[in-house]
């Protein structure tokens, strides 16, 4: 059939119907927080690079996990900036380390809440790179035991899901063997399976204090032009035992993300990543973008093209408006 018998407006007349013909829907169980912890007492210190986002102390983080269980978001996921950093990274492993710290109080306070866990050493080394560097090159093979170290840290301390984004060849792998050794068999991995070397993360280094000091990381996370390439990388992961993957950055690459879930089928995230974030924010301030409407807008993209979930630095501003959708 075509017009005039045809007439698609007829369902868009009125926000009741538009509701009730909508194909994706925003869920605040759809919204992961990531969160930034470090050492100290008390701090809550705004970002300068992403308004709206802090750095917060073990005891302040606690008050603003509390905050977030109360929305209803199911999960968060934890960055620690360390007080001293080493060649090996080897504060993202201490049993006393900052992540390992706050992941042992949100648990005691709010223990229905799923903490996710990061694993990359680029927030602990000196140096700032994802592993162990030999003659100025980020070595594959080292990495992975210093990584499953980590893994085996955080569950300890009562991570939920153990989150690898180092992109490292064997990561996976290595980290299951680690978790099931140390008797973390029913451990939840979700693999940052596909992560590009993007330009995206500009303010994300500065939060995390974790630029790297020499060269760049385009030998070990993907082009931007490579496509088919993430097909590989997510299959391989799940062949280790990845039981969950991730599509980073988030809008820019709405096609790698729709060819992921379509591919596989599995459980797959996205991140609206700190300059996805940063970006909103500076328009907004400028006047030239309604913001709740892109933010809105923007996360259910995410869904339409596949995401089961969305870690994105405004959840717990967005489940606030979602109670009231």
């Amino acid at each position: 059939m075509s017009f005039p018998v045809d007439r698609p407006r007829r369902l868009r007349t009125s926000s009741t119907i538009r509701r009730l013909v909508r194909e994706t829907r925003l869920s605040v169980d759809d919204l992961v927080q990531p969160l930034f912890v470090v050492p100290g007492k008390d701090i809550k210190k705004e970002i300068s690079s992403m308004p709206g986002q802090y750095h917060y102390s073990v005891n302040t983080i606690i008050e603003e996990v509390e905050i977030i269980a109360r929305r209803g978001i199911p999960a968060i996921i934890l960055f620690g900036i360390p007080e001293n950093k080493d060649e090996e990274g080897s504060q993202a492993w201490a049993e006393n380390g900052i992540v390992q710290q706050a992941i042992k109080q949100i648990k005691q306070k709010t223990p229905d809440l799923l903490v996710i866990a990061d694993v990359c050493l680029c927030e602990y080394t000196s140096h700032g790179h994802c592993g162990v560097v030999q003659n100025g090159t980020v070595m594959n093979d080292p990495t992975l035991k210093l990584l499953s170290r980590t893994a085996v840290s955080l569950a300890h301390a009562g991570a939920d899901i153990i989150a690898p984004s180092d992109m490292m060849d064997g990561r996976i792998g290595s980290i299951r063997t680690g978790l099931d050794e140390a008797g973390f068999k029913d451990k939840a991995i979700l693999s940052y399976a596909v992560k590009y070397s993007s330009s995206y993360y500009g303010p994300f280094r500065e939060a995390a204090d974790s630029a790297p000091q020499f060269g760049n990381r385009r030998g070990y996370q993907m082009d931007p032009g490579n496509a088919n390439e993430a097909l590989r990388e997510v299959q391989l992961d799940l062949e280790e035992g990845a039981d969950m993957v991730m599509v980073k950055p988030g809008v820019s690459y709405l096609d790698i993300l729709w060819r992921v879930k379509e591919r596989f089928g599995r459980v797959t995230g996205a991140y609206q990543v700190s300059g996805e974030y940063s970006m909103i924010e500076a328009a907004a301030a400028n006047g030239w973008i309604d913001r709740k409407a892109v933010i809105l807008e923007t996360l259910l993209s995410f869904k339409r093209a596949g995401a089961d979930f969305i870690l994105t630095y405004f959840a717990s501003e967005v489940a606030e408006w979602l109670k009231g959708s």
